[in-house]
């Protein structure tokens, strides 16, 4: 992955990181929202089931959190998501 020098620098003048953590930073922050829908609905179905949500609520959780994300996935129906993490 390629860092992007100029939010490496902004974060540098702007938040008195070194230019090494600057940049892992920025890496850290694209990895994170670089996970695919797919992905990102499997891991927080789990994580809900987890703590003993139930499916119904777990996916109208997950198609109000997908609504917000940086790259937004499209509307996906409770059918739809849960192919995603059933197949």
């Amino acid at each position: 992955m390629r860092t992007d020098q100029s939010l490496v620098t902004h974060l540098v003048a702007s938040t008195g990181l070194t230019e090494a953590e600057a940049a892992r930073v920025v890496e850290d922050v694209v990895s994170f929202h670089a996970e695919t829908v797919g992905a990102y609905v499997r891991r927080r179905h789990g994580e809900l089931k987890t703590y003993g949500h139930k499916n119904p609520e777990i996916f109208a959780r997950i198609a109000d959190e997908l609504t917000s994300r940086v790259v937004a996935a499209p509307p996906l129906t409770e059918r739809q998501l849960r192919r995603l993490v059933y197949g």
